[in-house]
């Protein structure tokens, strides 16, 4: 997630659907900031907003809940590995696209967060990759997107 985002949510409390920006306590699993890509630790106010995710634009665009940290935090972006938001998953979903935003259906896959990894490094030689966005399986939450390093 991009710092200007996570910066409004916090500064104006009202997320990309004209919500609220819910303030939650961190009390256990769940709680992954999108904009340093760490997990929230107990104790800590998150925000939980809806976000209109940049990418895909087009028919598969959709908003995605999101938690940032409520005090801010640095932002991060990671090279060649991906965050713990996404590995200590018990199931997330790799949704590959094309440079024009369309989903490669037969490149998508459910897996493990802990596997992650492997089934995105092996789809991500596809030449026809893009990027790929990374949600929860079970609630469709986006977690993060990967980019092919050009």
């Amino acid at each position: 997630m991009d710092a200007s985002s996570a910066q409004r949510f916090r500064a104006s409390r009202v997320d990309d659907r004209g919500g609220p920006v819910h303030e939650r306590v961190v009390d256990g699993p769940g709680f992954p900031c999108r904009h340093c890509l760490a997990l929230g630790k107990p104790g800590e106010t998150m925000l939980l907003a809806s976000w209109d995710l940049p990418l895909p634009q087009g028919p598969y665009w959709a908003p995605s809940p999101i938690f940032v940290h409520a005090d801010g935090c640095p932002h991060n972006v990671l090279h060649d590995s991906l965050p713990e938001t996404v590995t200590v998953n018990a199931l997330v979903s790799l949704r590959h696209y094309d440079a024009a935003g369309m989903v490669l259906y037969d490149l998508g896959v459910v897996v493990a967060g802990e596997a992650a990894e492997a089934a995105l490094r092996a789809r991500l030689a596809d030449p026809r990759v893009a990027y790929v966005n990374i949600h929860t399986a079970r609630p469709g939450c986006w977690l993060a997107r990967v980019e092919k390093e050009a």
